[in-house]
């Protein structure tokens, strides 16, 4: 703008008045405002501010350079960094390096680290070694002088003292009075213990009393004794119960029995016997398709695996008369609980049929969905014991389930119905 207006100057001096008029037509006609230019190459900011007048503008120039170690920034551009690194001696680097961080997040932290340890190991890592020796570095290491010896009963600082409360809140609290009338507050004076606490049980005020007061005073048992106003409240106590003997179940004569058809073994529990081999399971599965009389077969906690597992499910496709099937609690995976589901289309028998906590908790969309299919089809089974994480599958089985109750319930007072018909037909034809 100053050469523009130097020249102008000039124009007007040199009689070219012309010119000169053309020149202040176009400084008027030019609107400035403020701005801030940064140059990369000098590192300098600089804020200019222009002015506009009718016949000239005024430029006011503000530069700050920025410097670095007492030079400027521009005197570091034809800098090589290489040949500086170069004459640089292996310590010089060592110390350049840990004073500087390299800010790439692609580095493993390891290398990013300034820390290095020179020294050499002595050994492997000892634990119990490593902390017997903190703690006696603990005990050892004197404790640090108090500026202030301490004195009992001696307060050090400023005593935190309540501030005064207001007296109209004071006021306010005394003049909070419920009133019930005589009769009420004469029959709460005169009231025993036992007596208000059956009361607050019934107004269900929970926080003043305990579950064993409450339970009394709802049972109308009378209150324990030491539990009133001036009692300690204690927990109540749990009750313990006897833990279940061990399943004594002999599990070759029981094998033997399935495979003799014992029309006495209705019900088989092999539960919680962790030492049955897999020939044996096998041979258990193998005698249940010619067995006509067991109906229920227990195998939870027996450590099932897919390989027995895959002969259960074809021994349920040809099984008569099993009508329950329990197999929680075992290292079934998901597929093969699936052959399980799908045999049970096979055999229109089995009631009810159980195999969660298995050695996969979750089973999965796929396998749930597959599950819910093969149920849907099933027209005999009425209850299902298996965890269904997604809401579609465990409405669609449960809804499918009911039907085949209602449909059992139907069927079976229609029989009952039938029943009652013909017995009455025939003595009504022995009595004519």
């Amino acid at each position: 703008m100053a050469d523009t207006a130097k020249d102008n100057d000039v124009i007007e001096g040199a009689g070219g008045k012309e010119a000169g008029d053309e020149m202040e037509e176009e400084l008027e006609e030019e609107s400035t405002t403020t701005t801030t230019t940064t140059t990369k190459k000098t590192s300098q900011w600089r804020k200019t501010r222009s002015t506009k007048t009718s016949a000239t503008t005024k430029t006011t120039t503000l530069t700050t350079p920025a410097k670095l170690y007492g030079k400027d920034l521009s005197e570091y551009d034809d800098v090589d960094v290489e040949s500086l690194l170069a004459q640089l001696s292996p310590e010089e680097i060592t110390i350049l390096a840990k004073e500087v961080d390299p800010d790439d997040n692609f580095l493993p932290p390891d290398q990013r680290c300034g820390y290095e340890c020179t020294k050499e190991a002595t050994g492997p890592l000892n634990r119990k070694q490593l902390i017997e020796h903190i703690n006696k570095q603990a005990i050892e290491t004197p404790d640090e002088p108090e500026f202030e010896p301490f004195v009992q009963g001696k307060v050090r600082g400023k005593k935190w003292v309540p501030p005064p409360r207001d007296a109209r809140e004071i006021e306010a609290e005394e003049q909070i009075a419920i009133d019930m009338g005589e009769e009420y507050e004469h029959a709460l004076n005169d009231a025993t213990q036992e007596e208000i606490i059956d009361l607050a049980a019934i107004l269900g005020f929970h926080s003043m009393m305990n579950q064993d007061q409450y339970h009394a005073s709802l049972l109308n048992k009378g209150q324990p004794v030491g539990l009133g106003w001036d009692g300690i409240t204690k927990s109540t106590q749990q009750k313990l119960f006897p833990m279940d003997p061990p399943n004594s179940t002999d599990v070759e004569e029981s094998i033997k029995r399935v495979k003799d058809d014992d029309s006495k073994l209705i019900d088989l529990n092999l539960n919680n016997i962790k030492n049955i081999s897999d020939e044996k399971l096998e041979q258990l599965f193998a005698a249940l398709p010619q067995n006509e009389h067991l109906e229920v077969l227990s195998l939870t906690n027996v450590g099932l695996t897919d390989k027995t597992a895959l002969l259960l499910a074809e021994a349920i496709e040809k099984s008569k008369t099993l009508r329950v099937l329990n197999v929680e609690t075992n290292f079934i995976s998901p597929p093969v609980i699936v052959k399980l589901v799908q045999a049970l289309l096979k055999c229109h028998t089995i009631e009810e049929f159980r195999a969660s906590n298995q050695r996969s908790a979750v089973l999965g969309n796929k396998i749930e969905m597959e599950i819910t299919d093969l149920v849907e089809k099933n027209s005999s089974l009425l209850r299902l014991g298996l965890h269904l994480e997604f809401n579609d599958a465990r409405h669609r089985v449960a809804a499918h389930l009911q039907r085949n109750i209602d449909r059992i319930r139907k069927d079976l007072e229609l029989r009952l119905q039938f029943r009652f018909f013909n017995n009455l037909h025939r003595k009504s034809t022995r009595i004519q």
